[in-house]
């Protein structure tokens, strides 16, 4: 079966989504949604491929949403426009197409995080269009949903299950996100948008709530703390410059609590140079890797290291994220309609490609 396709967003996940759908053999590319300049550029040069394809973006959503497609890949930016964010994932599903998003990432188990003039109104959307949202990735996603909970089903006791991602950040490219919402290179005394009150807890208290879900666990709260540190000297990064006594590294964890114990835990070590911070956590790789610890009954230490002949690890990362959702869509497009979570879908691979794919 083929599945017709529409890209919305082809910014620094959406454009390996896009790359993804063009070569996925099931998938057929049938419009690409972009903001400003970008409209009327192929399909393929915006995806990065040596030829073009024969699609041509566009502004007009209009259009592409009466072209009826069977799903919608929905990459575009939300930190910094959640309320339009939402509106346009309503709008969609509201038109009767399926929606698979790397954001807002709080879809990714909106239940017990979201108030309900937020998750209602897209839930009632997807229920007049009869389709279905999934929001997933790799963080939050595949490295805190998935791969914890198989690991999960072989033990015989879990008293915490701790997901962490270790990563140096310099080489990755997004100004609006390094700056601005993760507040690097800020003043210690600048809190940035991340760490405002509350929402470190609603941009990943949806992974600890998910997978106490899976293993049968009711949280009695979610927490949240973090701990910053300034550069020592002035440095560059891929972004741009960070000065000394500047916002360097950042480490915060949320925790889903039953009691006063923490049993599902979310962790982040984030540095911008590899000798930062050296008595926090260490990744299995010098740039960075995923970590899965389960304390119990076996115990389990888990490190998933990311790499690509292509770039380095934050581009594999982002890649992923793409790829992640763009391969779950034939299975999204058979899901019944609503808000879809990892523990909703069966196992997800990537296609077989043709030989030089």
């Amino acid at each position: 079966m083929t599945y017709r396709v529409v890209q919305w967003g082809t910014g620094n996940v959406g454009k390996h989504a896009l790359a993804g759908v063009i070569a996925h053999p099931e998938l057929e590319l049938t419009g690409v949604w972009v903001s400003g300049a970008k409209s009327g550029a192929d399909a393929g040069t915006l995806a990065g491929l040596d030829q073009p394809v024969g699609v041509a973006a566009t502004t007009d959503a209009e259009a592409l949403l009466a072209s009826r497609p069977d799903c919608v890949v929905y990459c575009c930016m939300t930190d910094n426009r959640l309320f339009e964010a939402v509106q346009d994932l309503q709008r969609i599903l509201a038109a009767g197409i399926n929606v698979v998003a790397c954001a807002p990432v709080f879809f990714q188990y909106p239940y017990g995080v979201l108030p309900d003039e937020l998750l209602k109104p897209v839930q009632e959307a997807a229920a007049q269009g009869n389709s279905s949202l999934w929001v997933n990735g790799i963080d939050p996603g595949f490295a805190n949903d998935l791969l914890p909970l198989a690991l999960a089903g072989t033990c015989l006791r879990i008293d915490q299950l701790r997901c962490l991602e270790i990563v140096d950040y310099a080489s990755y490219d997004n100004r609006a996100v390094m700056f601005d919402i993760m507040g690097f290179g800020k003043p210690l005394d600048e809190i940035p948008m991340l760490l405002q009150p509350g929402v470190l807890s609603l941009a990943w208290g949806s992974t600890v709530r998910q997978l106490a879900a899976g293993i049968g666990v009711t949280l009695d709260a979610v927490t949240q703390s973090y701990e910053r540190i300034a550069a020592p000297e002035s440095f560059d990064i891929a972004t741009g410059h960070i000065a000394e006594g500047t916002a360097a590294a950042l480490r915060f964890e949320v925790r889903g609590m039953v009691g006063d114990v923490p049993v599902t835990v979310l962790e982040h070590v984030t540095r911008l140079r590899p000798d930062l911070c050296p008595d926090w956590p260490q990744p299995a790789d010098p740039e960075g890797s995923y970590r899965v610890e389960i304390t119990g009954e076996p115990n389990y230490a888990l490190d998933l290291v990311t790499s690509s002949r292509n770039g380095d690890h934050n581009y594999a990362t982002v890649l992923a994220t793409g790829l992640r959702i763009v391969n779950a869509i034939p299975a999204v497009v058979a899901a019944p309609a609503g808000i879809l979570t990892a523990l909703d879908l069966p196992l997800i691979t990537a296609p077989a490609q043709r030989p030089g794919r």
